[in-house]
C-alpha cells in the first residue's frame, strides 16, 4: 500500500507539470492564431476596397459591376458546395440528402433568408458604386457608420443595451465621419476636375444607404435565425442562391441591353477576377478565422485597415491627407476600438452578442453567419 501511495504521489506532480506544459503550448498556439487572424482581417478589409477602387479608376473599358456581384455569389455557392462535399468525405448520397433537407424540406427556413439576401445584393452593388466615386480612404472611414446603424437597429429591434462607453464611441464615430465629409466637401471641386467620371455625392449617398442596409440586414438576420443550427456553409448556400437570382434580376434591369451586346464577361481582366475572388472567398476566409479573434482584435483590425487604406491611397491614387482628415479618421479609429471593448457590467452578454453578430472588423453579413454559442441548439464554431 505504501509503495502504491508513493507511486501515486510521484504521478501527481508529473501530471500537473504535463498539464501546465500543455496549457502553455495551447496558449502559444492561440496567440499565434490571433496574430494570423489579425493579419487576414486587415488584409481582406483593406485589399478589397483598394482593389475595387483601382480597377474602377483604370482607363479603358470597365466591367459591369452587376455581373461581378452575380459572379461572386456563384463562386461562393460553388465553394461552399465543395467544402460540404469534402466534409462528407465525398459521400454524394449523404451530401445530396443534407442539401435536400436543408434547402427543400426546411424550405421555410430557407425562405427566411430571401429578405437579407435582397438587402445584401443591394449592398454589394452599392459598394461598387460608392468605391467607384469616393477615394478609398474616404469610403473606408465613412463605411464605419455601419457600426452606428447596427447598434441602433440592435437597440430598436432586439432591445439590446449599450454601455456608456459604446454610446460615447458612437457619438465620436459620427463626429469623425462628419469631419471627414466636411474636409472632402472642401476639396471636392478640385477632385471633380481631375475625375470627370466620378460623382462624389452619388458615392456618398451609396455608402450611407449601404451602411443602413448593412445594419438592418445584420440585425434582421440575427432575429429570424435565433436558435437555428445550420452550418456557416449551408447559410452561405441559401444566401448565395437568392443572391444569384436577385443579382441576375438587377443585372438584367440595369445593364441587360449592354451585357446582351458585349457579353457577361466584358471588361474582365486578371485584376477584375482578383477583385471577384477576393469578394467571394475573402468573406468565407474571414468567417473561418474570426473565431480566433475576439471583439477587441476585430476592432483593432478595422482601425489598422483604415490606416493601411489611407497610406496606400496616398501612393497609389495620389490621395491628399491633411490635418482635418487625420483628425476625423483618428476619431473614427478610436471610436471603433472603444466600441469593441467589452462592457464592464454584468450585462456584457447582450452587447457582446450584438458586436459578435455584427461585424466590427468586417461585413455584418459575414459575422451574422457565426453561430451564437448562447442560442439553444447551437455549437460554438465558425
Amino acid at each position: 500500500m505504501m509503495i502504491m501511495a508513493a507511486a501515486a504521489s510521484n504521478e501527481s506532480p508529473n501530471k500537473s507539470t504535463e498539464d501546465k506544459t500543455s496549457a502553455r503550448r495551447q496558449n502559444e498556439v492561440n496567440k499565434k492564431l490571433k496574430y494570423i487572424s489579425l493579419a487576414i482581417l486587415v488584409i481582406q478589409n483593406a485589399s478589397l476596397i483598394l482593389s475595387i477602387r483601382y480597377v474602377r479608376t483604370l482607363p479603358g473599358d470597365h466591367f459591369y459591376t452587376t455581373s461581378a456581384v452575380v459572379m461572386a455569389e456563384v463562386l461562393k455557392v460553388l465553394t461552399c458546395v465543395v467544402i460540404i462535399l469534402i466534409e462528407k468525405r465525398g459521400n454524394v448520397k449523404s451530401f445530396v440528402s443534407l442539401l435536400y433537407d436543408s434547402l427543400v424540406v426546411q424550405y421555410l427556413d430557407t425562405l427566411k433568408l430571401a429578405v437579407p439576401s435582397l438587402i445584401y445584393t443591394l449592398q454589394n452593388n452599392l459598394q461598387y458604386v460608392a468605391i467607384s466615386n469616393l477615394p478609398a480612404a474616404t469610403f473606408q472611414v465613412t463605411y464605419q457608420l455601419k457600426i452606428l446603424t447596427t447598434a441602433l437597429f440592435s437597440v430598436l429591434m432586439l432591445r439590446k443595451s449599450l454601455s456608456k462607453i459604446q454610446w460615447i464611441s458612437l457619438v465620436l464615430l459620427f463626429a469623425g465621419v462628419a469631419i471627414v465629409q466636411v474636409e472632402q466637401e472642401g476639396g471636392k471641386q478640385k477632385e471633380a476636375v481631375t475625375s470627370a467620371n466620378q460623382n462624389y455625392f452619388k458615392g456618398l449617398v451609396s455608402v450611407i444607404i449601404s451602411c443602413l442596409s448593412s445594419g438592418f440586414a445584420g440585425v434582421y438576420f440575427e432575429k429570424i435565425l435565433k436558435g437555428s443550427s445550420a452550418s456557416v456553409w449551408i447559410r452561405n448556400i441559401q444566401l448565395g442562391i437568392f443572391g444569384t437570382l436577385l443579382g441576375l434580376l438587377g443585372m438584367l434591369w440595369n445593364d441587360g441591353a449592354a451585357i446582351a451586346e458585349k457579353g457577361f464577361l466584358f471588361g474582365y481582366t486578371p485584376m477584375v477576377w482578383g477583385v471577384i475572388f477576393n469578394q467571394a472567398f475573402g468573406g468565407l476566409l474571414v468567417a473561418v478565422v474570426v473565431k480566433y479573434a475576439d471583439n477587441i482584435l476585430k476592432g483593432f483590425a478595422t482601425s489598422f485597415s483604415i490606416i493601411v487604406s489611407t497610406i496606400t491611397s496616398v501612393y497609389l491614387f495620389g490621395f491628399h491627407v491633411d490635418l482635418i482628415f487625420t483628425l476625423g479618421a483618428g476619431l473614427v479609429i478610436g471610436a471603433v476600438y472603444m466600441y469593441s471593448l467589452p462592457k464592464p457590467s454584468t450585462s456584457t452578454s447582450s452587447t457582446s452578442t450584438s458586436s459578435s453578430s455584427h461585424s466590427i472588423g468586417g461585413d455584418s453579413k459575414l459575422d451574422a453567419f457565426l453561430p451564437n454559442p448562447k442560442a439553444p441548439g447551437k455549437k460554438k464554431g465558425i
